[in-house]
């Protein structure tokens, strides 16, 4: 398979968005349904700007999306393709 540059360079991006292991921490929690960003700081032991500013990053690779409701804002994962990527990752990760 031949790549063009340019979808070289959003794949690589997105495995970068993905290296993070507060960001894998992130979209694991998210594999269960959609959360508030207090309820994903708490699960990861974080503070809700740090979560905030990580899921920042996640939605603008589209791995996240985010509904307000009143002031509080409820992040879900995109669609079906990062559930998938993280499955598959964490499958081969757990093969070793």
């Amino acid at each position: 398979m031949k790549l063009t540059e340019l979808k070289a360079i959003k794949l690589a991006e997105l495995f970068s968005a993905l290296s993070d292991a507060s960001r894998i921490r992130l979209i694991s929690l998210l594999m269960d349904g959609e959360k508030s960003v207090s309820v994903l700081a708490q699960g990861l032991g974080m503070t809700d700007s740090a979560v905030s500013h990580q899921l920042r990053g996640l939605r603008h690779m589209r791995l996240v999306r985010a509904r307000k409701s009143g002031r509080q804002v409820f992040y879900s994962l995109d669609d079906d393709h990062v559930s998938r990527l993280f499955t598959l990752g964490l499958d081969h990760v757990q093969h070793g």
